[in-house]
């Protein structure tokens, strides 16, 4: 699967059948990402499947020894449990690990993975004991959830304006739990529309035409694990470089794109224009004055974060909402991607 570009890597994506593995594959080619081979891993069930990569016929193949050989990069976009037990022997094989199951990032484990949003670099300094802002050695890093790169980035923007407080809701789609996730929303809404009982293996609560604050006691992982979960990793990123927001969750009945409402009040009024340019200087994309404001729909294959006109508060003077939408899959995997490139742009210096 030789592609004829100079300088090219072998690359393994663990997961490869997930909703992130397929877009994390679609993401490499999209930016053209100078690999000589993907190798695509899965779980048994999935191996032998057809596919491509590289513009060129592939199979997904089973973990096995010789599944990381050569390779320069391997991204865990599975399961949890499959960076858990396969990351160390990628790092043995001489692959840069690169984590977006957050399994890596835990507090105290063992891979000591660096997280890194390279959209941030610019306006954060590096992480207190981390390797600046990634490193050319072999090294396991973390590209962080969607919406930890959405809270992060609100608070980098708004950082240097001194803001009193921040505040983000985040509306989580059902793809943030894979294919199960759509499949359970699916089911869901045919079987209300057409009067049925409804499944939930997943959420164990009615999750279409609704909106919920806690899933049903079966669910696992249950919501408040996973705003804890988020509230961490954006503290840990945060801590030290830029105000830590107060982090919400509400489950939204949607399939993709992480929408967010968010907060913040500052001494005194800062003109709109100037919050505009300093989230567009991240590479937000701020919708035009006579745009209509992002949702769901408008985000879908975009690998940025979007967000409406900022609008003052009615009633406090120094308050102001944002409201943005982030194609949740896109997000995350062109950040992880974009770890690859400043890696491989570093060891090229």
């Amino acid at each position: 699967m030789a592609s004829g570009r100079s300088n090219s890597h072998r690359v393994a994506i663990v997961g490869a059948s997930s909703l992130r593995g397929k877009e994390l594959k679609q993401v490499l080619e999209d930016r053209h990402f100078p690999a000589s081979d993907v190798v695509l891993i899965d779980e048994s069930v999935v191996a032998g499947t057809l596919t491509e990569a590289v513009g060129e016929p592939t199979f997904i193949r089973t973990l096995d020894e010789e599944s990381f050989e050569s390779a320069r990069f391997v991204f865990f976009a599975g399961t949890a449990r499959d960076a858990e037990q396969n990351w160390h022997a990628a790092q043995h094989a001489g692959a840069n690990v690169i984590d977006l199951t957050g399994a890596l990032a835990a507090p105290g484990h063992a891979s000591a993975a660096s997280p890194w949003i390279p959209s941030l670099g610019s306006v954060l300094p590096p992480l207190p004991g981390s390797q600046g802002n990634g490193a050319s050695r072999r090294a396991a890093y973390c590209s962080p959830s969607a919406p930890v790169i959405v809270a992060c980035t609100l608070a980098a923007g708004l950082g240097k304006l001194q803001p009193k407080r921040i505040s983000v809701l985040l509306f989580p789609p059902v793809s943030e739990r894979d294919h199960a996730g759509v499949e359970e929303l699916e089911r869901q809404t045919a079987g209300l529309l057409s009067f049925h009982a409804i499944a939930k293996p997943v959420f164990d609560a009615q999750v279409a035409f609704n909106l919920l604050t806690s899933y049903g006691p079966e669910a696992k992982p249950p919501l408040a694990e996973m705003r804890a979960a988020i509230a961490r990793d954006v503290a840990a990123y945060l801590t030290g470089r830029a105000p830590v927001p107060a982090i919400q969750l509400v489950q939204a009945p949607v399939f993709y794109g992480y929408a967010f409402a968010a907060y913040t009040e500052f001494a005194s009024p800062v003109p709109p224009e100037q919050l505009h340019a300093a989230f567009a200087n991240l590479g937000v994309k701020m919708a035009a004055p006579d745009d209509p404001p992002p949702s769901n729909v408008s985000v879908a294959g975009e690998g940025a974060i979007h967000m409406a006109r900022i609008e003052a508060d009615p009633n406090i003077a120094g308050g102001v909402w944002i409201w943005g939408v982030a194609d949740n899959l896109q997000v995350a995997t062109t950040n992880a991607v974009r770890i690859a490139e400043e890696l491989i742009a570093k060891s090229s210096e």
